[in-house]
């Protein structure tokens, strides 16, 4: 690097941090998570407005690789805290209806995902293309529902319980369709053995690292420098075997013991860097790509029918799978509200799409729209719905 990119970099870091600080403290403002604010400002420093003249200012392309490269390191980390603030009792408590909801609410989206897929782009027959726009309308953000939730004190009641579960499983199952997506993408190339070697990466995991994990919990000492290791490592084995590289950080995450001081530990250095300078890096390194200023009518009509699938299938499933489950219909409704919340983990895998070629960039800005508009609709929605705790809802 020479000096004026050094430079570059740095003013470009610094106004990242702020800008994200200011959009998620005016989301906050309108009774939205933070996350969104932080979301629509890695937008708003794209293409959309003024042509993209902004981002070539404050980012120029000779810095652009840095940043991707920093971003990808963020994107490591939060998958390594989805992991890790993933809470298996939840699975425990109503598990059969747990299980109802969560599949209820992803096979009608995905269905009308793989619909919706051939309809939009007919000429593309690819079967991963079909599999991953089934899964992107079928996503539910566990890590920004269990925030909303816990925000507005709707953690520990039936509708907060289901939810969150519901939500858990059915970030398992998305991460594992998308798994597979990504292993169709390299099937018949050279390396495809190295898919074999997934299985024993996550029995190792289970059967040999978290009992170690657990021992150097126990001892109580400052191994964070360990597991940061670890981490980095398994990423690089996901990658490397023919799998996104956050697989690796999110199995890597969950596979750390429960209830020690060095899981807090951990949570807190990672969000300290994590999510006030990487994650905010990722969002403008999304932004870069989102540009909606030349959508036609016919843009517009195609954003309608991906609105109408993920909202439409996420919550005509979930409320039918609610009701199976013996909630009335006001309740039912607030379940398919609650789990049309897509935040960062839809962000997530559209980046991916992006990146393996299965999004080109006029879809790929729809679907982030899409995703900011379904996080952004929880709320109000669920203050009209779920009536009992409205004067709570109403203070956030």
């Amino acid at each position: 690097m020479i000096s004026h990119q050094v430079v570059a970099l740095l003013v470009a870091l610094a106004v990242i941090v702020a800008l994200a600080k200011v959009m998620g403290w005016l989301a906050t403002r309108i009774a939205q998570p933070a996350v969104v604010g932080e979301i629509l400002a890695g937008v708003l420093v794209g293409p959309t407005l003024f042509g993209g003249t902004v981002a070539n200012l404050v980012f120029p392309t000779d810095i652009r690789p840095m940043l991707s490269s920093l971003a990808n390191v963020g994107l490591v980390f939060f998958m390594f805290l989805v992991g890790l603030e993933f809470n298996r009792d939840l699975l425990r408590d109503r598990l059969g209806s747990i299980v109802v909801l969560s599949i209820g609410s992803m096979v009608t989206p995905f269905v009308l995902g793989v619909v919706l897929a051939t309809a939009l782009r007919p000429a593309d027959d690819r079967p991963a293309f079909v599999l991953y726009l089934g899964t992107a309308m079928a996503v539910t953000a566990f890590p920004v529902l269990a925030r909303m939730l816990g925000d507005w004190r709707m953690a520990g009641t039936k509708i907060g319980v289901l939810a969150l579960g519901s939500a858990a499983l059915g970030d398992l199952l998305a991460w594992t369709m998308l798994a597979v997506t990504i292993a169709t993408l390299g099937a018949g190339t050279s390396g495809q053995w190295r898919l074999a070697l997934v299985l024993p990466l996550v029995l190792l995991s289970f059967l040999v690292v978290r009992p170690l994990l657990a021992r150097i919990a126990a001892a109580r000492r400052d191994l964070f420098a360990v597991v940061l290791i670890g981490l980095l490592v398994w990423s690089a084995l996901t990658e490397w075997m023919g799998l996104h590289f956050i697989f690796g950080a999110f199995l890597f995450g969950l596979v750390m013991p429960h209830g020690t001081d060095l899981r807090a530990g951990v949570t807190q250095r990672i969000e300290q860097v994590g999510k006030v300078l990487l994650l905010p890096v990722y969002f403008v390194v999304a932004g870069l790509d989102v540009d909606l200023s030349g959508t036609t009518w016919p843009g517009f009509a195609e954003f309608g029918l991906i609105m109408l699938v993920a909202v439409g299938g996420k919550f005509a499933g979930a409320v039918l799978a609610a009701r199976l489950c013996r909630l009335n219909w006001r309740e039912s409704a607030t379940m398919g509200t609650l789990l049309n919340t897509r935040g960062l983990t839809e962000l997530v895998i559209l980046s991916i799409g992006l990146q393996l070629g299965l999004l080109d960039r006029d879809l790929y800005s729809r679907l982030v729209l899409m995703a900011v508009l379904t996080t952004m609709m929880s709320g109000p929605l669920v203050k009209l719905l779920y009536r009992e705790p409205a004067a709570k809802l109403a203070s956030v």
